[in-house]
């Protein structure tokens, strides 16, 4: 069954599932009840960096590894069809997070195999992979499931983005020194099964970093559930316990799990806040008009850069 609309949601099918990570080997228990209202649902409901509408699937805790996770959940193929139609309309928020991820990843590019290549997982409009670029790397891949974002790219990234969702049979394994998924993971049915495919797919010695929501972060706990990690699109939330478990159960090594520091314009930040949605928009307006809006500013708003490293054969 193909959903054409996100307010479809409700003639959707729906798929249980365990803990992505622990599967039956642990208990879970409710975090809590869905409260999706389809009909306030648009074509931005699977877009990045929309605004939020504070909705959510039923989502559990797993005691073993201290992850939140959604159950049941929409079935992959209708997952894909609404990816495939999202809006897309943060052409800008995504130049400030290439900025901030490749500042991030920059230290490690030294200690990458050679000749340097990456895969950007989940690259909406292929600005990380244009930072890439000028900083060396000769052979560049960026998957994005949503048409929109490509087609905003640059034509000379361009042709470096797949449309689709990844599969690790699509490449040759041990062929990418650098693999990415920023802001990706919370999105994917089968967390664990992606980490195995990219560990394939790294060269010995390559580099896996991916940007997560913590769960546990400051932010999270003082806007509880009206934060805006609680979203239709998430599948599950990390910690830094269930991100570094995650990796070390396919076998990365040298693990690490860094809260980060993002770095976007006012006007996004108001975006995200839980204001009344009535008020919001004028607010935002207001903020841009009067220049305000506009004024980068770095906080940290709850965000996880975990990496890990293939080993090195023996």
């Amino acid at each position: 069954m193909i959903v054409e609309h996100p307010t479809q949601l409700d003639k959707a099918i729906w798929v249980d599932r365990q803990c992505p990570i622990c599967a039956t080997q642990t208990e879970s228990s409710l975090f809590a009840e869905s409260n999706i209202l389809a009909a306030q649902l648009d074509q931005f409901a699977f877009a990045s960096r929309k605004m939020p509408e504070y909705m959510h699937a039923r989502l559990m805790t797993c005691s073993g590894c201290d992850m939140i996770y959604a159950s049941p959940i929409l079935d992959q193929k209708i997952l894909a069809d609404f990816y495939k139609d999202a809006d897309f309309d943060s052409g800008l928020e995504s130049s400030y997070a290439a900025n901030t991820y490749v500042g991030l990843l920059r230290p490690l590019l030294g200690r990458l195999p050679r000749p340097l290549s990456g895969l950007d997982i989940g690259c909406g409009d292929g600005t990380f992979l244009e930072q890439l670029l000028n900083d060396g790397f000769e052979d560049l891949i960026g998957i994005e499931p949503s048409i929109l974002p490509i087609e905003s790219s640059k034509p000379a990234i361009r042709n470096k983005i797949r449309c689709g969702l990844f599969a690790a049979a699509d490449y040759a394994p041990s062929s990418f020194s650098l693999i990415t998924c920023f802001q990706v993971m919370e999105h994917v049915p089968d967390p664990l099964d992606l980490c195995r495919g990219v560990l394939k797919l790294l060269k010995p010695g390559g580099t896996f970093a991916m940007i997560v929501h913590d769960r546990r972060s400051l932010s999270a706990r003082i806007l509880g559930k009206k934060s805006p990690i609680f979203d239709i699109e998430h599948l599950q939330l990390f910690s830094k316990q269930s991100g570094t478990r995650l990796l070390e159960s396919v076998g990365f090594t040298q693990v690490s799990a860094t809260p980060i520091w993002n770095r976007y314009p006012i006007h996004y930040w108001l975006k995200l806040f839980p204001f009344p949605r009535a008020s919001k928009r004028p607010i935002i307006a207001i903020s841009r008009a009067l220049q305000i809006g506009n004024i980068p500013v770095s906080i940290p708003a709850g965000n996880l850069l975990l990496t890990g490293v293939r080993p090195e054969p023996e």
